[in-house]
């Protein structure tokens, strides 16, 4: 069951020569958090893998995003029961986002501490990041609360900023696949300062604070959709282009044609055509029924989607034009909107995603064990595995 190997030859011939390249110009990280983590890095033990500092930080998202799911299943809480969420889940909420941002953080300078880096603890973070992108967003939802006629946001606004978040994830690897260079992006260490100070105002405020105006007649979270939108349409995204375009100009793009450079992009993009077809013309309202559900299988697909991306261009090797994702989707959103499912489009919602969840862990189980293998490591330990 766990032997599958969703890894080609070629793929894992193209990680022997992978090399890491990034770049971090963002202010905030570079003068204020980096000596943070730097001190923080001293005190972890050597014997301890660095992919278990990924891990752990990764696990205590879910608590913190399950935690709050039973707390809050439908995002009403806040909003029309102010009091059904406990304050100590809100500064467990800050603690454990910290905690995620710390270890995710000094994961990589422990792997250098220990010389261990490897091309499975870089796929491991990334993998794990690109699906913790949306637990993060799903969990702060919460803290907002669905609108409720007075205050509040709608689930189309939940959803269009789910997916603007996930835009700019995919935006940056598909600027290293291209450029060969990860250029962290400014909104990560922002989002996560952010998203700790808004969980600890409301544990020592309340939830009452998010449904007052707080800037000509504006709510917080109206400011912060704003900014959302303004950062990525007019800093994060033509940046990218801007790194691409600078790349083709010094000739030092990975990719010579324009359509091996645009590839990774298609089953992203479809993906996205297919779930807003879903959202915007479902006879049952399904996002508004069944919110928290569909923005989890948003979260999931994706992240399968661009974990496929994130190894074509650490292997240097050519994505697939079509995820098989794409292809169920497809059936599902047709009978939807076309009236088949009826009464059933829930049910069916809960099955596609357990079905794409589970495919999900079953493939990041399988390509980790098969990454293991072929580099001679265990995942969760500094020891050499040995060679049968």
């Amino acid at each position: 069951m766990w032997r599958r190997q969703y890894v080609s030859g070629r793929q894992l011939d193209g990680f022997r020569h992978y090399k890491y390249s990034a770049v971090d110009t963002n202010p905030l990280s570079v003068y204020v958090m980096q000596p943070i983590w730097n001190k923080i890095i001293k005190i972890v033990p050597l014997w301890i893998a660095p992919n278990l500092l990924t891990f752990s930080g990764f696990v205590m998202i879910l608590v913190n995003y399950f935690l709050i799911s039973f707390y809050d299943w439908d995002y009403t809480a806040s909003g029309t029961s102010p009091g059904r969420v406990p304050t100590w889940v809100w500064l467990f909420s800050a603690f454990t986002t910290f905690c995620a941002y710390a270890l995710d953080s000094i994961d990589g300078k422990h792997a250098r501490r220990t010389q261990s880096s490897s091309p499975l603890g870089e796929l491991f973070d990334h993998g794990l990041d690109s699906w913790a992108t949306s637990i993060f967003v799903l969990s702060f939802f919460s803290v907002c609360s669905r609108d409720n006629g007075k205050t509040g946001v709608s689930v189309y606004t939940m959803y269009m900023y789910l997916s603007i978040v996930l835009f700019n994830f995919m935006c940056s690897h598909w600027e290293k696949y291209n450029t060969g260079v990860l250029f962290l992006p400014w909104g990560y260490d922002l989002s996560q300062v952010v998203l700790i100070t808004a969980y600890l105002l409301t544990g020592i405020v309340g939830v009452e604070v998010w449904q007052k105006p707080f800037l000509f007649g504006y709510y917080i979270t109206d400011v912060l959709v704003i900014l959302l939108i303004g950062f990525s349409l007019l800093l994060s995204f033509p940046q990218t282009l801007y790194n691409i375009h600078r790349a083709h100009l010094r000739k030092t793009l990975k990719n010579d044609s324009l359509y091996e450079g645009l590839l990774p992009l298609v089953s992203p993009l479809l993906l996205f055509m297919l779930l807003t077809v879903w959202v915007v013309l479902s006879p049952g309202n399904i996002l508004g029924k069944q919110p928290r559900l569909f923005l989890w299988m948003v979260g999931v697909t994706f992240s399968n989607v661009i974990c496929k991306v994130i190894i074509c261009q650490m292997s240097s090797t050519q994505p697939e034009l079509l995820h098989w994702f794409l292809f169920p989707l497809a059936l599902v959103v047709y009978a939807a909107i076309s009236g088949l499912l009826g009464r059933a489009e829930e049910a069916v919602l809960g099955a596609f995603t357990a079905l794409v969840t589970a495919a999900h862990v079953h493939y990041g189980i399988c390509v980790g064990k098969q990454l293991s293998e072929h580099f001679n490591i265990y995942i969760f330990s500094l020891k050499k595995r040995v060679q049968e």
